[in-house]
């Protein structure tokens, strides 16, 4: 066999393996399908979940921040029990809380009105006052109707100081952005003796139920335990069909 031959058959021979194992255009459309039915089926879930991270680590960032401008502003002015002296309006009580606040956030904006950023004159009272945040959330803040008495759902019955001052509303994502909706990009904090109290907590009068739906109360969960998996909960229990959220024991969907 001369080498021309020999080569000849080589090249047939490859030819023929190639073919023999190669897939057909039917069958890489079959997998293709596979494939897109597989990513239809998980995207969402996937971008849904890194969606939820990203609102848990901004509002434990505001949350910080919060309380770091809580501590610096009475460092400055004194006990807030004594920043509202004199003053007997809850609008003017509240620029007074919001004008302090801000010296020690970074604020791009202030809203000029008496409902806040968030709310309007039909769905919360007018002694709201508002800023929007660098970072683009909006904070707002309001003393209690009854300014320095007892916090009838703010602090916890064990805690040694149970006076609440104030309310504050985050939208983490700004008046103009987002699904604005409790429990998924609004959250609720109380201002008190204690420092900033998020909404909630297990102790607390007003007690977060996380098989009960999304709720401007869950804030004291999203910053405890990280995550938004009440908004997985269907009929009171997780995807599984048999987790229900707790506070002790099962604190996630996972």
């Amino acid at each position: 066999m001369t080498n021309k031959h020999a080569i000849h058959r080589q090249f047939t021979t490859h030819n023929l393996q190639f073919t023999k194992y190669a897939f057909t255009l039917a069958e890489t459309l079959i997998v293709m399908g596979i494939i897109g039915v597989v990513a239809a089926l998980t995207l969402p879930n996937l971008n849904s979940s890194t969606g939820d991270k990203e609102k848990v680590v901004k509002l434990q960032k505001i949350y910080s921040n919060l309380n770091d401008a809580f501590g610096r502003a009475e460092a400055v002015y004194g006990p807030i029990s004594g920043w509202c002296s004199g003053i007997s309006d809850n609008s003017d009580c509240s620029k007074k809380y919001v004008d302090r606040f801000s010296d020690f956030l970074k604020v791009s904006k202030t809203c000029n009105d008496d409902y806040g950023c968030l709310y309007s004159d039909d769905d919360y009272p007018p002694y709201m006052r508002g800023v929007i945040l660098a970072d683009g959330a909006s904070v707002d803040i309001g003393t209690t109707s009854t300014q320095f008495s007892q916090a009838s759902s703010s602090v916890t019955y064990d805690a040694p100081e149970k006076y609440c001052f104030g309310d504050i509303f985050v939208d983490i994502d700004g008046p103009n952005k987002g699904k604005r909706s409790n429990g998924y990009d609004i959250f609720r904090f109380f201002v008190t003796t204690k420092g900033i109290v998020p909404s909630g907590g297990e102790n607390a009068i007003d007690q977060f139920n996380p098989n009960g739906g999304a709720d401007y109360l869950a804030t004291d969960w999203v910053i405890k335990f990280g995550n938004m998996d009440y908004l997985k909960v269907k009929s009171g229990k997780c995807p599984d069909g048999k987790t229900v959220l707790n506070w002790t024991t099962n604190t996630t969907c996972k």
